[in-house]
């Protein structure tokens, strides 16, 4: 049977007393990958807060990977992003550390302690995505797709279940998102890691066609519940 990875049932989503989704109600599976799309200010974002524990869910059921929203507190919050990866636009790397060091700053940070798994650990990420040899280069000395891949393998530390990328390819040339997607899908299917990527880019869309998630007036279409 498969692993369920996300799972809402009937959520509201709200940012302070504004209700921004309502009546959201979809389920993820172990290793799928699923675009999360829609006009800006339709919740994207809310949503994905929601799902990475920024924002507090108010109302109805949710879970994530084993983790139950509605009894998540400050003290939580930490743990259930140890099992999940967030991959941002704009890096967010530190500028002022080579790879390597960018790397072990999560591991310390999500209490990571023996320096030689740790090291081992970096390896692997690094390998994972095509750049075991730059450990030592420093950020600006880095294209964006190879900064892009640095986040990527950021979110891989911790072996999670769920990556969130939040508009991943939305500052890279058409040739480097190609490589940076083909990244993501692989990363689902050898790893069984579940990808949820936010995206206005329709180019990739319609390239790597998958099963997609819509935020439009105030809900969430499932294209998995829509007959073709």
């Amino acid at each position: 049977m498969a692993e369920t990875v996300i799972s809402l049932e009937n959520v509201k989503i709200f940012q302070g007393q504004t209700l921004i989704l309502e009546n959201v109600n979809f389920t993820v599976e172990k290793g799928e990958f699923v675009y999360l799309v829609g006009k800006t200010g339709t919740g994207k974002s809310s949503l994905l807060k929601t799902l990475y524990g920024e924002l507090k869910l108010q109302e109805g059921k949710a879970n994530v990977v084993g983790f139950d929203l509605s009894d998540m507190d400050w003290k939580k919050v930490p743990f259930l992003r140890r099992n999940l990866g967030v991959v941002f636009q704009d890096f967010q790397l530190l500028t002022d550390r080579n790879v390597y060091e960018n790397l072990k700053f999560v591991l310390k940070a999500t209490g990571w302690k023996d320096e030689r798994l740790m090291e081992e650990k970096i390896n692997d990420v690094l390998d994972k995505v095509g750049l075991k040899s730059k450990g030592f280069k420093m950020p600006f000395e880095m294209s964006g797709g190879e900064q892009q891949r640095v986040d990527i393998a950021r979110a891989l530390l911790n072996s999670p279940k769920l990556i969130l990328a939040d508009e991943p390819t939305g500052n890279l040339d058409p040739e480097t998102s190609d490589e940076i997607m083909q990244l993501l899908i692989q990363i689902a299917k050898d790893y069984g890691t579940t990808v949820i990527m936010a995206t206005h880019d329709f180019i990739v869309i319609n390239r790597y066609p998958s099963r997609m998630l819509k935020t439009e007036n105030g809900k969430v279409v499932d294209s998995a519940a829509v007959a073709v």
